[in-house]
């Protein structure tokens, strides 16, 4: 039988505020499960503005704990009833002055399984990332779930190689990059990059992007979401770069067996002669 897992994402437009935001993306969750879905992930800092085009100290009040605060208790619930794994993207403060740009990863069942903390952190105009978060801390985890091995990696990230093959080498089936980068800085690579690290490490890619302009500054934030496999090639339409949109989608998980025999990317690896990528 074939190891098919239905997989969804969202592109949404800011609401205006955290309550409203976090129910529209409850009742995408719905939907999805009422599609057969199995596994959701939403779009980065999801339940806030991206007020990373600005640099304020107001924004700071986005942050809440993970995996105590309201948000990611509130998607556990969500998780629980609808019997989907969902990766949820929130601005995360650890204690007094300890601020990261961070996922958490929940269970079908509403199990915390962790988090993930973004390691590459911005600073150029629009995106005053490094202002709020400090680089992530964590490591590349890979966490079990109800439908097999799912990683995440957070927007700017997508950019370092390194960070998609450690994924990889810890065993991801699946990874959910949420983001939210704007049509004038990187349109040209967000149908490149993705699709590309899901050639070179052999996995599927969920890419994520924020759709439409807000408050806080500029952005266009052009959606174009999509789910691609591990020969580069996209699952279904990409989305739409004007409009909100739910995407569900069929995977076939040994399509990455398949694609790794035929490919053979792992073994061919040379670390023996990789040292001086890692050197400062």
């Amino acid at each position: 039988m074939a190891n098919v897992v239905r997989a969804a994402l969202v592109q949404a437009t800011w609401t205006g505020d955290t309550e409203s935001m976090v129910a529209k993306h409850e009742e995408h969750a719905r939907e999805a499960a009422r599609q057969g879905a199995r596994v959701i992930g939403f779009q980065e800092v999801f339940n806030s503005p991206y007020f990373c085009q600005v640099q304020e100290p107001e924004h700071y009040r986005w942050a809440e704990p993970v995996p105590d605060g309201p948000t990611v208790r509130r998607m556990q619930d969500l998780a629980r009833e609808t019997g989907m794994v969902v990766v949820v993207p929130v601005f995360e403060v650890e204690q007094s002055g300890f601020y990261y740009n961070t996922a958490a990863v929940i269970d079908a069942d509403g199990t915390y399984l962790g988090k993930y903390r973004k390691h590459h952190i911005p600073q150029v105009k629009g995106f005053w990332e490094k202002y709020y978060f400090k680089p992530g801390n964590l490591g590349w985890p890979v966490f079990d779930t109800a439908v097999g091995k799912v990683g995440v990696y957070i927007c700017y990230d997508r950019h370092f190689p390194e960070g998609w093959r450690q994924l990889g080498l810890n065993g991801a089936q699946l990874v959910y990059n949420p983001s939210a980068t704007h049509r004038g800085l990187s349109a040209h690579l967000w149908q490149l990059e993705q699709p590309a690290a899901a050639v070179a490490n052999e996995y599927f890619i969920a890419a994520i992007n924020r759709i439409g302009q807000e408050e806080y500054g500029d952005n266009d934030f052009y959606g174009t979401s999509y789910f691609v496999d591990p020969r580069g090639q996209f699952v279904g339409e990409v989305a739409s770069d004007k409009s909100e949109e739910l995407l569900v989608r069929d995977l076939d998980f040994d399509l990455i067996e398949q694609v790794r025999q035929q490919w053979a990317f792992y073994r061919d690896r040379r670390p023996d002669a990789y040292e001086g990528l890692v050197q400062p």
